[in-house]
């Protein structure tokens, strides 16, 4: 699978062989150079020039996706989280828990949603106990997963 990385400045424009390199990569991201190349008209060898390049400049990043039920993450949920006062450090001390999966800032309702995912509900109210207990967090109200529909990586390039 394949994830747009949130540390690096992706290029301003991406061209149609870069754009159906992702495609491609976002249904199988473990395809060998040799077979990638024909589909997008390029040598094995060009096509994993443009598949490194994209990697160091950031735009993607080609990873596995596991499903955290059947890691032992039985316990997932999304909280949404109001923030009074300094948001980026409500940022770093939700981000510091290794349950935090995913952080996003937002606008609306709620400031921040935190995914979190853990191995019992146990340690999901321990954590999530911790996060109300920060400092500046006004409320945090809690979306308990209880089945996953729809799961796409297939985005950004279309």
């Amino acid at each position: 699978m394949i994830e747009q990385s949130v540390a690096a400045q992706p290029r301003s424009r991406l061209d149609e062989t870069d754009k159906k390199i992702i495609r491609i990569l976002q249904t199988d991201g473990r395809m060998q150079y040799s077979k990638l190349g024909p589909l997008v008209d390029l040598s094995p060898a060009a096509a994993r020039q443009r598949v490194l390049q994209l990697i160091d400049e950031g735009v993607i990043s080609i990873v596995a996706v596991s499903d955290p039920t059947a890691t032992g993450q039985l316990a997932q949920a999304m909280v949404g989280i109001k923030v009074q006062g300094d948001i980026d450090e409500v940022v770093a001390g939700v981000e510091a828990h290794s349950e935090v999966v995913y952080l996003l800032v937002t606008a609306g309702r709620f400031d921040l949603l935190a995914e979190i995912l853990c191995e019992d509900t146990n340690r999901l109210l321990e954590v999530l106990q911790d996060i109300r207990m920060q400092p500046g967090v006004l409320y945090a109200e809690v979306f308990t997963y209880l089945r996953l529909e729809k799961q796409t990586y297939n985005w950004g390039v279309a």
